[in-house]
């Protein structure tokens, strides 16, 4: 596995989230609620960066980034891509600004069509957006095959021919297809064998180098996010808790939940290295009636009396950090 290169500190930025809020109308015994996925988070993605998006099941993140490619439309809002405010673009507006993003998905197998060859998924999105002849469109997607790692014979194959880790590959071409500047890779190596997970991030590396890619990659394994992130940002109940540097969010976390998160990853070589472990108590609040204060002061075992009243505000600390939380770990909470 191999990191990624570290993206230019004044590459121009070229998307960002600015306070994007995303709620689900639902109908309970109390009537209609909303459970709010995702509650104001506010980001920049410089070009040729990966930025990290970590949290636990339900945290809001996969939504988030549904959101920035507009595949859901946000609550309210903005999204922009290049400078662009991309938010309320109707459908045939947005369609020309599709080729600069575009979504690798965590299940390649439902995200391919099962009736569909290899050539003709990767071929789908040129010739909707008509990039080309037939024998050019063709010629690409050939060649966007063995860009993934396949020779010409796998052309023909049906996504069940495929192994698992072989799909995701596919829907990575199918990704390439119209050159996109940017790559939102909705927690792509989760549902691999390990040693498939390592051949899938050092492809997605690779292509970054090779093709000037910029990624947000989506996961809730921040061991694996390390590797291949610049910037990490965790998530906790559809908030951005903590954004920093990838290295040091990793060995230094300063919210609590980043701690306890990075606790839970198994220490191999316990000679050099003991980690304390932090088992969280109680469950994760509802979505639709969040604590007040702070969300994660109910299972925070530093929380006091005012992260039960006042929410912490995403502020920059003296390192340049993002934490939200009145008492950050590195500050002696301890």
């Amino acid at each position: 596995m191999t990191a990624s290169s570290p993206a230019e500190p004044n590459a121009p930025i070229l998307l960002e989230a600015r306070d994007v809020v995303k709620h689900f109308p639902i109908r309970t015994a109390q009537g209609r609620q909303q459970v709010r996925a995702v509650d104001g988070v506010s980001l920049k993605v410089r070009t040729g960066e990966t930025l990290g998006l970590v949290g636990e099941s339900g945290c809001g993140k996969s939504t988030f980034g549904r959101c920035l490619v507009k595949l859901i439309d946000p609550t309210s809002g903005s999204v922009l891509f290049d400078g662009e405010d991309i938010t309320h673009m109707s459908r045939r507006e947005l369609r020309s600004r599709r080729t600069g993003f575009q979504m690798i998905f965590q299940d390649p197998y439902a995200s391919l069509n099962p009736r569909r060859r290899a050539a003709a998924t990767v071929e789908e999105p040129m010739r909707t957006h008509g990039m080309g002849t037939d024998q050019e469109i063709r010629a690409r997607a050939i060649h966007l095959l063995q860009t993934v790692g396949f020779d010409e014979s796998y052309a023909n194959r049906y996504p069940h021919e495929f192994s698992g880790g072989q799909r995701q590959r596919l829907g990575i071409a199918r990704a390439l297809a119209l050159s996109p500047r940017l790559l939102i890779a909705d927690e792509p190596v989760s549902a691999l064998d390990v040693s498939i997970q390592a051949q899938v991030l050092n492809l997605l590396a690779d292509l970054q180098e090779e093709q000037k890619l910029t990624y947000v990659f989506i996961a809730h394994d921040l061991a694996v996010v390390h590797h291949i992130a610049d910037r990490i940002g965790v998530m906790y109940l559809g908030e951005l808790v903590e954004l920093g540097g990838s290295t040091e969010v990793y060995n230094n976390p300063r919210h609590p939940y980043t701690e306890a998160l990075l606790s839970a990853i198994p220490v191999i070589d316990t000679d050099t290295e003991v980690r304390e472990r932090i088992v969280l108590t109680g469950d994760l609040p509802n979505p639709i009636d969040k604590p007040s204060g702070c969300a994660f002061s109910p299972r925070c075992r530093y929380a006091q009396d005012i992260c039960r009243v006042e929410k912490p505000l995403l502020q920059i600390q003296l390192d340049g950090r993002e934490v939200a939380c009145h008492f950050p770990v590195a500050t002696g909470a301890k």
